[in-house]
C-alpha cells in the first residue's frame, strides 16, 4: 500500500511532468493541533516547477495542483 507523499507524488508527475517536485511531510509539526488526525500524513509542503505552469498566475496553479490532488485533500491531507 503507498503511503499518501507517494501517492500525490505519482499524480503530480503524471499531471505536471515536473521539472522538480519537492515533497515534505509537516505532519510532525501539527501534532495535536486541531485538525491533525495524528496519521503522520496530513500536512505537507509541495514545491514544483513545471513547463505546464508557464504564464499562469499563482493562484491558478495553486487551483490546479489542488484539483490534480483532489482526493488526498478530501481526504487525508489536512494542509498542503
Amino acid at each position: 500500500m503507498r503511503n499518501v507523499e507517494e501517492t500525490m507524488r505519482e499524480k503530480l508527475t503524471e499531471e505536471l511532468s515536473p521539472q522538480k517536485l519537492w515533497i515534505e511531510n509537516v505532519s510532525h509539526h501539527h501534532a495535536g493541533h486541531a485538525g491533525s488526525p495524528g496519521t503522520g500524513e496530513s500536512h505537507f509542503n509541495v514545491t514544483v516547477v513545471s513547463q505546464v505552469f508557464e504564464g499562469m498566475p499563482k493562484v491558478a496553479r495553486f487551483r490546479l495542483v489542488h484539483k490534480i490532488l483532489k482526493d488526498e485533500m478530501a481526504g487525508p491531507v489536512h494542509a498542503l
